[in-house]
């Protein structure tokens, strides 16, 4: 048995409690507690610290760390390589706090690969939901990452006409996908394509997503315009990943049908902050300079309404750092969500998403010890999560400083 003691909590309510004890058995949490400490039990003083869930990152891609060209590592670097790479980045996000992580999109399914080493005890990281490969059009975002047939080697896949994106999606769950991940729209990292143009059409996406619900796997849609958007909340998507270019109906139809935002402001902030100068492709901060203000205001206005949000900050785009993921919860504080809100979206909410929140998301009894902390209260200061002194996953502790 172990206790942490002499802590500041905050619950699964969002409150914030003062000089409780946090007792731990095995993996799990089994009590929260003012009552004297047992004799035998080891006992860590966390005097000055505040508790929270283990946070989750909900859009991420583990083989690549904010090089300024992915496409061009895409297109050179080995395989081998960037699964070593993915490993490393995937363990900087658990000494980050992020206990939890969904990939959405990776080179030859090594997130796949990564997530059964985590839970077989291989290596260290953090849980993970993952989507293998993404599906998109012929000539669509991220076409030149993309294999042109179903296969096991790509990024990504392309899928024409509802024939073609059944067996796309059937090959993503066959191969031990969690997520469908779907392009519904441009991007901004894709050169040829604009981010508000729509790309896979209704159909198409209806036809992935019924294959995924009939497993019992969620969908996300990388969906940055208008149309592209509503075509995938009306084929059924599970969650909107960026939501740029959000209007009032579309905010509506995510209310009604309870769908996810995860708007990712990291990454549209970090093209813009560092600029060509920096490597990053002309057309990619052309793109972002056109849409970051809007970006901005449909994540205000989504929020507003009442629309589901999770954190996900797109860790992998240029100076998007595994490590640095506490930088989107600032973000979305200062487009105006209220820090604990950004607590809740980055905690409760990503476990909702991920269908984990019997395991994760809040720090109660039986939920998995999945437990972090900082000196002082975040609800105050939000920047505090960007460093994180003490990392549990599972009852053992990764991290202590």
């Amino acid at each position: 048995m172990l206790i942490l003691t002499n802590l500041n909590l905050i619950d699964d309510e969002g409150n914030f409690l003062e000089g409780k004890k946090v007792v731990i058995e095995g993996t799990k949490i089994k009590d929260i507690t003012a009552d004297p400490t047992p004799p035998n039990a080891e006992v860590i003083d966390m005097k000055g610290y505040t508790i929270l869930p283990g946070l989750v990152d909900a859009h991420l891609h583990l083989g690549w760390n904010g090089e300024p060209n992915i496409e061009t590592k895409m297109l050179k670097e080995l395989l081998p390589m960037t699964a070593l790479k993915a490993y490393v980045n995937a363990k900087n996000d658990l000494l980050a706090g992020f206990t939890t992580v969904r990939c959405l999109g990776d080179r030859g399914y090594i997130d796949v690969a990564l997530k059964k080493a985590v839970e077989d005890g291989v290596v260290d990281g953090p849980r993970m939901k993952v989507a293998g490969q993404a599906i998109s059009m012929t000539g669509g975002h991220g076409d030149m990452w993309l294999a042109p047939e179903v296969t096991s080697s790509g990024f990504g896949t392309i899928a024409d006409g509802i024939e073609e994106m059944r067996k796309a999606a059937r090959y993503q769950l066959k191969m031990g996908a969690d997520f469908i991940k779907l392009m519904a729209t441009g991007g901004v990292m894709s050169e040829g394509d604009e981010p508000g143009s729509p790309q896979l059409t209704e159909e198409e996406m209806r036809t992935a997503i019924e294959e995924a619900h009939k497993a019992g796997k969620k969908t996300a849609a990388h969906a940055q315009g208008t149309e592209g958007i509503k075509n995938a909340i009306r084929a059924g998507i599970d969650s909107i990943e960026h939501g740029i270019f959000l209007d009032d109906e579309a905010i509506q139809m995510m209310k009604d049908r309870g769908v996810f935002m995860i708007p990712t402001l990291s990454a549209v902030f970090n093209i813009k902050k560092h600029g060509k100068e920096a490597g990053i492709p002309e057309y990619a901060v052309r793109k972002v300079e056109q849409i970051m203000e809007a970006h901005l205001e449909s994540f205000r206005k989504a929020y507003k309404a009442g629309v589901k949000i999770a954190l996900g900050t797109d860790a992998a785009t240029p100076f998007n750092k595994h490590g640095e993921n506490a930088q989107e919860l600032e973000l979305m504080v200062n487009a105006g969500m209220d820090p604990l809100d950004a607590i809740m979206a980055a905690t409760k909410g990503g476990a909702e998403l991920l269908s984990m929140s019997e395991l994760i998301g809040s720090v109660e009894p039986g939920k998995e010890a999945d437990i972090i902390a900082v000196k002082g209260n975040p609800i105050e200061d939000i920047s505090l999560l960007k460093n994180v002194k003490f990392v549990m996953k599972a009852g053992k502790i990764y991290k202590f400083i």
